[in-house]
């Protein structure tokens, strides 16, 4: 059965600049001129064409093409290099008549585009195919080690222009290697299906399958025809597309229909006999860009202030909760590394392999990822980018809207007016200077041994059970001190952040003097952008004896600054205070803990000193009014009194 692509311009592509590059005397301007007036040039041609369009309905998909001819001298080496680099296509030429030519292929041009670092696919093209001697060479044989050194090669054809061979062939080739690119989904060296693109129609199969029976029956097979190409299978068509495949793959089918393994081996065979563009009005049809990830449109625009944070629905923790329990194959109630990887097989890529993302939450002693580690690890998301944790939402099955799956938290600003907030997940910025412990308190978070991993700049997500009975997600994220100027740089850099922590080794004096000075530069950043944080100090190593000045002295600060007192910790005796209930719940109270530096006080204090002086004056004025109004009906009285 041949599936009938449909002929619109799918790839949103608006026209196409089509680029002829080659060797002098290959052709080139003979096949601009030739695909623009359909005949061969009876004169002479020029040496470099201007840019020729060809009529918009030259091909049935409508999309106007624009031919580029270049020189191939020295001297407009640089103009050739721009116009490659602006292509959407190159057009690379050899002369069928001259081995030579076809040599020069992959010893000069084929290099030369790689230097540029083009995305554009490359159509080699054979020129002369009319005076080429048959005995000379075989094309296949020459040019298969070619291809399969040169990936960016979409396809190879000769043509002759004296007796109008493939010449619109050529542009038709060009307009398809755009419109329906091979690269993004086959490998050539390997000859199978690309990642991204066996991902993505794994996921096309398992929305299809209904009944989750691990197979696409006759009816869900015509249900799939007719969404993507707008026609129905006939009974004969379907037991042809069985029969095709299992033909070749015993396996790609079974009693209840087409299996997995035999929908993929069904698109292997398109894009292998040069069907590409089936396959690709099956994926754009269910959303799927170039390369294979959902386009932009499809993930609505986020409107939200910096201080707001977008947070999952229940209805998006119940689905996650279900997910979670239905890829827990050994019911251990953690997901093993294989089994995250197996959730994530119909996403493009598994979006917690990025670094962000290591060693982030909490496993178990085998290495499973609890399910508070893996609802932190979508909380983490979807605070550093909205969209991506949407579209993996979709990606693992996720049916509902955006709207169903995300609540937008109220302003910081306005939780600090009503002093409380109702958010569920809280990030919390932890300062400090290096080897202040950081580091261990963050590894503590997640029951981990301080020598666990030692990466900077990272974080670590978690749940937190409150005395009251109430479970918040908190994200610890840590700042190295070589990175808070940079930070601090950017007026917003606070907006994201609920409560900040700064950590100080407490028998180190001068670690307090470090810590101090970025907490002074926090509380002022915070006043000076709007964006104040609560901040809580804590000491760290608790267990090798306090130095009595930082002691006093951050007591001292403490108290002058507003806040509590700094909470000591030792991660190696694990006697952490009950720390990170005291960061959620001091994050709960977003108008307390607030520090006051002694610019703010004094800003202060002259506010107070101004209101009580206007006060004075006000009451001073009030009395001469007072004063005024007594006189004068006095004075009226007197009068009264003397008429009389």
């Amino acid at each position: 059965m041949a599936l009938a692509a449909a002929s619109a311009n799918l790839a949103g592509k608006q026209s196409l600049r089509v680029v002829v590059i080659g060797d002098p005397g290959t052709g080139k301007s003979s096949l601009v001129a030739s695909a623009a007036t359909e005949r061969f040039p009876d004169e002479d041609v020029p040496g470099v064409l201007p840019p020729t369009r060809l009529p918009v309905d030259y091909f049935a998909d409508r999309v106007p093409i624009t031919i580029v001819d270049t020189s191939s001298s020295p001297e407009q080496k640089p103009k050739l290099i721009a116009e490659c680099q602006s292509a959407d296509v190159v057009v690379l030429t050899y002369a069928c008549d001259r081995p030579a030519t076809l040599q020069r292929l992959s010893s000069f041009w084929l290099p030369e585009l790689q230097s540029l670092q083009l995305k554009a696919p490359v159509i080699v093209v054979g020129c002369k195919l009319d005076l080429r001697d048959e005995k000379q060479y075989s094309l296949e044989a020459m040019m298969e080690p070619i291809m399969g050194t040169f990936q960016e090669i979409e396809t190879c054809i000769e043509c002759s222009l004296f007796r109008q061979i493939q010449v619109r062939e050529v542009f038709y080739y060009a307009q398809m290697a755009v419109l329906y690119p091979t690269a993004p989904l086959f490998d050539q060296e390997t000859q199978a299906l690309k990642t991204r693109c066996r991902r993505a129609l794994k996921r096309i199969f398992i929305l299809c399958d209904h009944d989750r029976d691990g197979a696409l029956s006759d009816v869900e097979l015509n249900d799939f025809q007719v969404k993507c190409f707008n026609a129905p299978l006939q009974p004969a068509e379907i037991a042809g597309v069985k029969r095709a495949i299992q033909d070749k793959l015993a396996e790609g089918v079974n009693d209840n229909g087409v299996t997995l393994t035999g929908f993929l081996f069904f698109h292997t065979l398109f894009i292998t006999n040069g069907q590409m563009e089936t396959t690709w009005t099956v994926l754009r049809k269910f959303g799927y860009d170039d390369e294979l990830k959902f386009r932009d449109d499809l993930i609505p625009a986020i409107k939200r202030a910096p201080d707001q944070t977008l947070e999952f629905t229940s209805k998006t923790i119940d689905f996650l909760r279900g997910i979670f329990n239905m890829f827990d194959t050994d019911n251990d109630g953690a997901l093993l590394p294989a089994e995250v990887e197996d959730l994530f097989s119909t996403a493009p890529e598994n979006p917690w392999s990025s670094h962000l993302y290591e060693n982030c939450a909490e496993n178990n002693v085998l290495g499973g990822l609890l399910f508070e580690g893996f609802i932190s690890k979508w909380a983490l998301m979807t605070l550093l980018h909205p969209p991506s944790s949407f579209a993996n939402l979709i990606y693992v099955g996720y049916s509902g809207d955006f709207d169903s799956a995300f609540t937008t938290t109220r302003k910081r600003k306005v939780d600090r007016k009503k002093q409380q907030t109702q958010r569920n997940v809280f990030q919390c910025y932890v300062f400090g200077p290096r080897g202040a412990g950081k580091t261990a308190l963050l590894q503590s978070f997640l029951k981990r041994q301080p020598d666990a991993f030692s990466v900077n700049g990272r974080f670590a997500a978690n749940t937190v059970e409150l005395p009251d009975g109430n479970r918040k997600t908190l994200v610890m994220r840590e700042i190295p001190e070589g990175d808070v100027g940079s930070l601090l740089s950017d007026k917003e850099s606070l907006a994201p952040c609920d409560i900040a922590v700064c950590v100080y080794d407490s028998c180190d004096e001068f670690s307090w003097q470090r810590a101090r000075d970025l907490l002074v530069k926090v509380a002022a950043h915070g006043k000076n952008t709007g964006y104040e944080v609560p901040c809580l100090i804590v000491a760290a190593k608790d267990d090798h004896g306090q130095s009595l000045m930082a002691l006093q002295d951050s007591t001292r600060v403490s108290h002058g600054m507003g806040i509590e007192t700094p909470v000591p910790v030792s991660v190696r005796l694990n006697d952490l205070n009950n720390i990170f209930c005291r960061i959620v719940n001091a994050a709960r109270q977003p108008h307390l803990n607030i520090p006051e530096t002694e610019a703010g006080r004094t800003r202060r204090q002259y506010r107070q000193l101004l209101n009580r002086s206007l006060t004075v004056v006000s009451i001073g004025a009030a009395v001469a009014v007072v004063g005024l109004a007594s006189y004068r009906l006095y004075a009226a009285r007197k009068s009264a009194s003397s008429g009389e």
